[in-house]
């Protein structure tokens, strides 16, 4: 299985619209892949508060329908990474999604955990009540967004729900490169599942984003990892290798409280 993440940079000199274009040239670049992952709320920029409400679009929106087609035209698995979704009331959502190979919409995962320090977010989105996994040809595969992955309990739930991998979108900012590293690892590890995480990097409304994606396997080992600077991180991996880890290593059928 082939795995390309799409660490891409976020400015302020950039229009939504010149962005949608940009990164889905670079995804149709991916060609091969088998999965391709975008970052946290990229076409808009995470910061751009202000801009919520604005540029927010329904599920079945210009922005998921041109996704959708890209999805076809790499023939891959495309997690969009995430968008802010208008529901049907009005209130505004982290909404990521995936696509299977042929453009159909698989899984919509609404973000959870908001995040309010120095941050509107809270203020502004309805956080979602999901937990949200579905089956792929690879297996299942469990959805997240950033600030979730600084709270176990939803990875156990994802494990659960019979997750082998973690696919984790995220618009993670500096000073706080050390908690996202140990994470991506953490979470792996201690769940015995790949986990594979896009993020944004660049300055953006004052703030920078601190990159570093990654393609973590079961043990926890970093199989692939990016910089700061705007690249696709590619990586092969066997996709069988959960179920064999949990064989050798049952630390998952030991929990005493689930």
């Amino acid at each position: 299985m082939r795995i390309a993440s799409v660490q891409l940079s976020i400015s302020d000199e950039e229009t939504k619209e010149t962005r949608i274009t940009r990164t889905f040239e670079l995804v149709r670049g991916c060609k091969g892949a088998d999965l391709i992952l975008l970052p946290e709320t990229w076409a808009t920029g995470y910061f751009s508060f202000d801009r919520y409400a604005q540029e927010a679009e329904a599920m079945d929106g210009e922005f998921p329908r041109l996704a959708a087609q890209v999805a076809r035209e790499t023939n891959a698995y495309l997690h969009l990474g995430s968008f802010v979704e208008r529901l049907p009331g009005g209130e505004l959502t982290n909404t990521s999604l995936l696509f299977d190979r042929s453009g159909n919409t698989l899984a919509a995962y609404r973000k959870m955990h908001l995040w309010g320090l120095k941050s509107e977010e809270r203020m502004i989105l309805k956080p979602g009540n999901e937990v949200i996994t579905c089956d792929t040809e690879f297996g299942t595969v469990g959805l997240c967004t950033c600030y979730d992955m600084r709270f176990p309990e939803l990875f156990r739930r994802m494990v659960d729900q019979g997750a082998i991998m973690f696919l984790v979108c995220s618009a993670w900012p500096y000073p706080r490169l050390e908690h996202w590293l140990m994470l991506n690892r953490v979470r792996a590890f201690e769940n015995v599942a790949y986990l594979v995480s896009s993020n944004c990097v660049g300055v953006h409304r004052g703030r920078q984003y601190c990159g570093h994606s990654q393609i973590v396997d079961p043990w926890g080992t970093i199989v692939a990892s990016a910089f700061d600077d705007e690249t696709v991180l590619w990586a092969e991996i066997d996709s069988k290798m959960p179920d064999r880890v949990r064989e050798i290593f049952p630390s998952l059928h030991d929990r005493v409280l689930r």
